[in-house]
């Protein structure tokens, strides 16, 4: 039960603190110059996986994301049952922390462009935010499985080299969709938002699950050792 906790706990964090930073300190998409802008809320959420990754790394692993799970479970690294209670643990831990947003927003003012850091994509970009959202979560998990591999992987450095790595694609993301390549961080925020982001919901789990079932089986033919 510990790791599932962990992995509420943790994704709780990464929605508060990520979305929270869009929220609360700036506009994410960069269309105003005031507050932190796209550098400091892509800052904000990978900071936010680092400092997890090394407080609840070796209770579960830090998932923290559905895709992330998805992608471990397909490379054979844990159980379906597991899977699914981590994936149901991070959905509740995002839905807690953006219930937190949604009842600090309540009792005052905010300066970002949504009131819960929901995602989102313009009309016409459903294209462009499909490939953006499959991409570069392909590109995240890919990460993830190489820095936690057992035996090719970086060891305690993996936190650091996934932290950034989510700020990195964030920085190019955010102007596109806001930035989900986690099925768990829009679902929580899209609860509260409603409308527009609840109707454009299935792109932000379906795209990264995709990308993720892509890293895969791209990292299981990197990792594979020569007979």
């Amino acid at each position: 039960m510990k790791k599932y906790f962990a992995e509420m706990v943790g994704t709780m964090v990464l929605v508060l603190m990520g979305c929270g930073s869009a929220v609360f300190a700036g506009n994410a998409a960069g269309a105003v110059s005031e507050g932190v802008g796209t550098l400091g809320v892509a800052l904000a959420f990978g900071l936010s996986v680092i400092a997890m990754a090394y407080t609840i790394g070796k209770i579960s692993g830090c998932h923290i994301n559905p895709a992330i799970t998805f992608g471990v479970w397909l490379s054979g690294r844990m159980k379906g049952k597991e899977a699914i209670a981590y994936m149901l643990s991070q959905v509740i831990g995002a839905i807690i922390g953006s219930a937190v947003i949604w009842a600090l927003v309540s009792c005052g003012t905010h300066s970002g462009p949504t009131e819960t850091g929901s995602n989102s994509f313009a009309d016409g970009r459903m294209l462009q935010a499909f490939v953006a959202e499959f991409v570069f979560t392909f590109i995240f998990v890919l990460v993830v499985l190489g820095t936690t591999d057992p035996k090719k992987g970086a060891g305690d450095f993996a936190g650091l080299a996934i932290g950034l790595t989510l700020v990195l694609i964030h920085i190019v993301c955010i102007p596109i969709t806001g930035t989900s390549v986690n099925p768990a961080r829009s679902i929580g925020p899209a609860l509260f938002e409603g409308g527009r982001a609840l109707s454009q919901l299935w792109l932000f789990i379906v795209a990264p699950l995709a990308g993720a079932a892509l890293s895969a089986l791209v990292w299981k033919g990197l990792s594979a050792e020569r007979k």
